[in-house]
């Protein structure tokens, strides 16, 4: 069977005692769905945007989606319908669900702010 794999990466740290924390790496077969974490310290994401972004292997960095200071979010154009961006600003956490994996879902999987 042919697997997935979706690396997520571990940690963007900045001088300012801002993190931003990744859940594991994980293997998921085509078809199925992820949903990946980011936990944030050291800001409040209630006044951010935060973002999230990905690298395909040899390919460069692609914009999936955003979601505002409340409830609002946007995505890339190409990708609407198979993401979907949630966050719980009281427990700092942020989260990416990614729904049909496809092979070209394969890559590392970044929240920004």
């Amino acid at each position: 069977l042919y697997h997935i794999i979706t690396y997520f990466y571990s940690s963007l740290l900045d001088s300012y005692g801002q993190s931003l924390t990744s859940s594991a790496s994980v293997v998921k077969r085509p078809g199925e769905s992820v949903t990946l974490s980011c936990t944030v310290s050291g800001f409040s994401m209630s006044s951010h945007w935060m973002h999230w972004i990905r690298k395909k292997p040899g390919r460069g960095v692609e914009w999936i989606g955003g979601i505002d200071g409340g409830t609002g979010t946007a995505f890339a154009q190409s990708l609407q319908g198979q993401f979907s961006i949630t966050k719980y600003t009281n427990k700092n956490m942020l989260y990416l669900e990614v729904k049909s994996l496809k092979a070209e879902d394969t890559a590392v999987y970044y929240c920004a702010r």
